[in-house]
This record gives C-alpha cells, structure tokens and sequence, in this order.
C-alpha cells in the first residue's frame, strides 16, 4: 500500500497538468492566434480542438477524483483545510466543465452542422468564458497544493 500515495500523487499532478496546461494554453495562446482566422474558419476549428482535447479533459476529470478522494482517503492531507479547498474547487472545475461540454458545447457542434455561426459564435464565447473560469480556479488549485505541503 505504501506505493499507493506515489502513484497517485504522479498520476494527480500529471492530470493537473494536462487540463490546466491544455486551458492555458487554449486561452492564452490558441485564441489569440485563432482570432485572425474568419469566423466560420475559426469556430471550425475550435470544434475540431475540442473534439480531441475534451475527451482528454474527461480522462483527467476522472484521474483527478479518483486519485485526490484515494490520496486523502489514504490519509494524505486528511482534514487539512487546503486539501479540502482544493477538492471543493475541483469539484466545482468538474461540474463547470460538465456544463460546458453538455450544453454550450454541444450548442456549438449543433450550430455549425446547421450553418447557424451566429449561434455558433455565442456558443464558443459562453465556452471561452467557463473555460477562463476553470483556469484561474485550477492555477489557485494548482497554488493551493504546493501550499498545503507547508501549511496543510
């Protein structure tokens, strides 16, 4: 058992890094470029990112929760308030991105397959905003978890 508490310690900061490295890179350096391309061009595109980014965000959606309900369950970080801010937060981040994924996203697939890029374009901006949502709270989650190695 105690090879538990490494290997999901990697696995947790390994599906951290991959939700949290992919939104910034999305927002931070994706959007702005993509901005130049015309908007049929540039929601086309953000569905074809999509397509394959959101399946991964699943994948660490689920190694997220499994692996920090199984570190606490373990006993590491057990009743810390940080460790219980940063599983709060990561339920929220969970429950925002399934909103996402099940509505404005799925609006935006809808919208394009009928032509409709008005609809589609206030479907990727409701994303762009949930999107800067969870990558500030997955930045302070990020933050919280190097604090609570030094404050618990």
């Amino acid at each position: 058992m105690s090879w538990l508490i490494p290997l999901f310690l990697v696995l947790h900061l390994l599906a951290a890094i991959g939700w949290v490295g992919g939104m910034l890179f999305a927002h931070l350096a994706l959007r702005p470029s993509a901005m130049a391309l015309e908007p049929p061009v540039r929601l086309a595109l953000w569905n074809r990112v999509f397509s394959r980014f959101f399946p991964l965000v699943w994948v660490c959606i689920a190694l997220l929760l499994v692996t920090g309900h199984g570190l606490t369950g373990l006993g590491a970080g057990r009743g810390s308030h940080t460790v219980l801010s940063m599983m709060a937060i990561g339920w929220v981040m969970a429950m925002l991105f399934a909103f996402l994924y099940f509505k404005p996203y799925a609006a935006l697939r809808a919208s394009l397959a009928a032509g409709d890029i008005p609809a589609a374009a206030a479907a990727q901006n409701t994303i762009r905003q949930i999107v800067a949502t969870n990558l500030v709270l997955g930045l302070i989650t990020s933050v919280l978890g190097v604090l609570a190695r030094f404050f618990g």
